[in-house]
């Protein structure tokens, strides 16, 4: 029974400390660093292959574009930016902290999403990895010195043939 509480107290002070450092590091990324990093990779996901080769037989996307949105603490729009991606998939969208006028941009007021793909035979956008719906900025993945580092996804768009149909009437 005395082994049963210390590991519940245990348990009690980590939960604790992973919620500390959490809001230290949301606070850092609030306060520190004059740029922010914003990076991630977009795939093309064929849903007529079976499940393993679906799950792990993703492509990466050349030429994809994301994009970044920040809003103020009234819903204007502070900040607008686009990022096309590597022969890897990947993209790195970076932020000035300042705007023109002194106004500081937060990151958890900002959100991520896809907006189109080159390659026409993959070019359906999906919610999975939230790229369509977007992805706010909650939690950095690294913060150094004058470097705050988010990381989003993976976003991933699909065959034409896998998109789902639309239907009238509600049929």
């Amino acid at each position: 029974m005395a082994q049963r509480i210390t590991t519940l107290v245990m348990l009690i002070e980590i939960l604790f400390l992973v919620n500390y450092v959490s809001q230290f590091a949301t606070t850092a990324a609030d306060n520190d660093g004059d740029v922010i990093h914003v990076a991630g990779k977009v795939m093309c996901q064929d849903c007529t292959l079976n499940y393993d080769k679906w799950i792990n037989g993703s492509e990466p996307i050349k030429g994809a574009v994301v994009s970044i949105t920040c809003m103020d603490e009234r819903e204007r729009v502070r900040y607008y930016g686009s990022d096309k991606t590597d022969e890897r998939g990947q993209f790195d969208l970076i932020l000035d902290k300042v705007l023109y006028g002194g106004k500081n941009l937060k990151p958890k007021l900002c959100t991520v999403r896809l907006v189109s793909s080159p390659d026409k035979s993959c070019d359906i956008p999906t919610d999975f990895g939230n790229g369509q719906s977007g992805v706010k900025l909650v939690q950095p993945f690294m913060v150094f010195k004058d470097l705050v580092k988010f990381v989003v996804g993976p976003f991933y768009y699909t065959t034409p043939m896998c998109e789902t149909p639309k239907y009238e009437n509600n049929y």
